[in-house]
């Protein structure tokens, strides 16, 4: 097994009924953080780590998410005759050259982990990162994946990004448990309430995973609403002593809730100098 990651999984199939009615028509992905969709922070923090294989996972009516990351010549044409070289160039280079968008349908909505287990044959026996968009992750470069990228080339095991979460607000995320020694972890355990917490180190959406993964998800039993979870699938994992994790640097924004979508907003508009 490479040591490199190339590929990314992007599950981007869930409805976004907090956001509705915006989202009713359109992906929450496609929703804008000042002048950018949310999924294109994403993907762009994705290729700053050297990825170059895309692999959104899609579900019905996210049809736009494709289009988005498609060409669009006609658009391009249309700007250069106006003059407005600058647009033009922006639109080409959403996607630079040399990478590629690959979409998977997502069926039915069976967890995270059923939607990383979806793009399987899109990644095939490599290491692969996920992002998930609705983790809108700021304040550095090259980025979060870069860095668990970096931590993946020096130990070939898996990676999470945890951060630090103090008080009843530990419940709402996975939760490391903390091997004795270095960056291991001895386990995940999933929203536990605060008196429970194993520590204050949570998870966030940002993984590097080895291909192995894959088949403890298809092994797992499906839990509440029939889902498999993608947590589950680490816990097995970490208890084998194979996943470490790698503490954020930067800012997080839950961009899955209209408080944490604006505070993103507000916060990248202010950074861009626009305030």
């Amino acid at each position: 097994m490479s040591n490199k990651i190339r590929k990314a999984v992007f599950p981007v199939a869930g409805f976004g009924t907090r956001f509705l009615p915006a989202t009713k028509a359109m992906p929450k992905e496609l929703l804008p953080i000042v002048d950018k969709p949310l999924i294109q922070y994403a993907a762009e923090e994705a290729i700053a780590a050297g990825i170059d294989t895309l692999i959104f996972v899609t579900g019905r009516n996210k049809r736009a998410i494709e289009d988005h990351f498609d060409a669009n010549n006609e658009l391009e044409t249309m700007l250069r005759a106006k003059g407005k070289e600058a647009q033009a160039e922006m639109v080409r280079n959403i996607i630079p050259a040399g990478v590629e968008c690959i979409f998977v349908r997502q069926a039915e909505q069976l967890g995270l982990g059923h939607a990383v287990l979806c793009a399987e044959r899109a990644v095939g026996g490599d290491p692969f990162a996920v992002l998930l968009a609705d983790d809108f992750l700021t304040d550095y470069e090259p980025g979060v994946t870069a860095d668990l990228v970096q931590a993946f080339a020096a130990s070939g095991k898996s990676q999470l990004s945890v951060m630090e979460v103090d008080g009843p607000d530990i419940s709402k995320y996975g939760v490391v448990v903390p091997s004795v020694s270095g960056a291991g972890i001895a386990g995940l355990v999933e929203k536990p309430t605060a008196s429970e917490a194993p520590s204050n180190l949570a998870s966030i959406g940002r993984y590097v995973l080895t291909p192995d993964l894959f088949d403890t998800l298809r092994g797992l039993r499906a839990g509440s609403g029939g889902e498999i979870q993608l947590a589950d699938a680490i816990n097995i994992h970490a208890q084998s002593g194979s996943v470490e994790m790698v503490r954020l640097n930067g800012q997080r924004f839950d961009c899955g809730s209209v408080a944490g979508f604006m505070a993103a907003s507000t916060h990248e508009f202010a950074s861009r100098g626009f305030c």
